[in-house]
């Protein structure tokens, strides 16, 4: 349960921080994937709810086990959904979504949708083989090196596709000099995955995840480079979605107390629940 209302609390975060320091970008980005972002929490609370019902319908627990995988698939495929309608770009006029209600539904979103729905289910069975032992431990570590695979397999897709379709994605990566000084994110990421591949193989308990956790952190890198300085591609840059500063050092003063707080919080629960998490242990 920390976890879960942990994860809460982070969305809640990155969605009204969007909305008090580029309340502009927002009204474009929400309007532009009203369909996909209700199903998405709507997917949130069933998950929430199969969660905790299962702990109490013991007859009916593969019931809610189904429950609770399709609002995770669901609600992870619906994210990347609106991260591929955004790198695809929005159509925007006077600063408002000019487009139609079903502009997000291309097969580059909805390949996006599929591949970040390998890329949790790669976090997961990283998470899981770091966190249990056994049986579980060695089926998290099989799973994993599958997903790896197909993870890795949407990367690449992903890599050639936007460039060769998005005029503005292959002047940024392959103009010089920028290729001088963006080829080291391509090689990190093929060291990592490299590094993940070799921690599955040798049994190592943390190495995948951490490597899982890297290269995601490498695609949001990547990601960051192909629309820098748009936050909404491909007509609204950071700076014309930007508050007044007036809200922006209100919406500063705000995090500066409460972000030390949710992380303090995050770092507690992660301390107290360290360890293995063994069969018979109770509600974990």
């Amino acid at each position: 349960a920390p976890f879960w209302d942990g994860n809460e609390t982070w969305l809640i975060l990155g969605g009204g921080g969007l909305w008090v320091a580029f309340p502009k970008a927002y009204a474009v980005i929400m309007p532009a994937h009203y369909l996909p972002i209700i199903v998405m929490l709507l997917a949130l609370i069933f998950r929430g709810v199969s969660f905790e019902f299962r702990v109490v319908a013991k007859p009916h627990h593969r019931r809610w086990d189904f429950a609770f995988a399709a609002g995770s698939i669901i609600a992870a495929f619906a994210q990347g959904v609106v991260l591929g309608g955004l790198i695809q770009g929005l159509t925007v006029a006077d600063e408002k979504f000019a487009g139609g209600t079903f502009d997000w539904a291309t097969p580059f979103a909805l390949m996006c949708g599929v591949g970040l729905v390998a890329g949790y289910a790669l976090l997961g069975a990283t998470w899981l083989i770091a966190r249990t032992e056994g049986e579980l431990q060695e089926t998290s570590r099989r799973q994993a090196r599958g997903l790896l695979l197909v993870v890795l397999a949407f990367i690449l897709i992903v890599s050639l596709w936007t460039p060769l379709t998005f005029e503005r994605i292959q002047e940024r990566w392959f103009s010089t000099p920028n290729i001088y000084f963006l080829w080291p994110v391509p090689l990190l990421t093929a060291a990592v995955a490299f590094l993940a591949w070799r921690g599955i193989e040798r049994k190592a308990e943390y190495t995948p995840f951490i490597a899982s956790v890297l290269l995601f952190l490498l695609c949001y890198l990547g990601l960051a480079i192909s629309t820098y300085p748009y936050i909404v591609p491909p007509t609204m840059t950071v700076q014309q979605a930007a508050a007044v500063p007036e809200s922006q050092i209100f919406s500063l003063i705000g995090v500066v107390f409460m972000l030390p707080i949710i992380l303090g919080y995050t770092v507690f629960v992660y301390w107290t629940f360290r360890g293995k998490v063994r069969l018979g242990e109770g509600y974990h």
